[in-house]
């Protein structure tokens, strides 16, 4: 059975992300693993439309979700005895989580399998199925 010394979760407010935390968390105490988590904000939501304040409130609405929901995160591995960094990123969720799990070196992808809702995933595709397809290292989808 392979031992994951590094786990990354991917997380993004949604039910399916909360469910991963959890479980990433348990691995990672499972392991004895350090834990990392990242939230990204999706740029190319706004990459058609015209840049003007509206683009920059829509985009700061998002990095404040962002940093409520890494809190979230760090009060719950806290309470957990998981120690945890945290990260937050921009651009296409895919292509950041792959690129940040390369970065540290992990072994191990846990991600939700949908995010927020319906419309995400027609406008994203589906973050979880790049994450699979296009990682390098073992990836562990999580259903809410």
């Amino acid at each position: 059975m392979p031992v994951f010394s590094e786990i990354l979760v991917a997380i993004d407010g949604s039910k399916a992300s909360e469910q991963a935390f959890a479980i990433a968390i348990e691995e990672a105490r499972l392991h004895g693993a350090k834990l990392h988590t990242v939230y990204v904000v999706e740029t190319g939501l706004f990459s058609s439309l015209p840049a003007d304040n509206t683009v920059e409130i829509m985009y700061r609405a998002l990095e404040k979700e962002g940093e409520q929901v890494l809190a979230k995160a760090r009060a719950l591995s806290a309470e957990k005895g998981v120690s945890l960094a945290t990260h937050m990123k921009q651009g296409h969720a895919g292509n950041e989580i792959i690129s940040l799990a390369e970065q540290l070196k992990v072994s191990l992808i846990i991600i939700g399998s949908h995010g927020k809702g319906k419309a995400d995933r027609l406008l994203l595709g589906s973050v979880s199925n790049y994450v699979i397809t296009h990682g390098k290292v073992s990836a562990m989808v999580v259903r809410s």
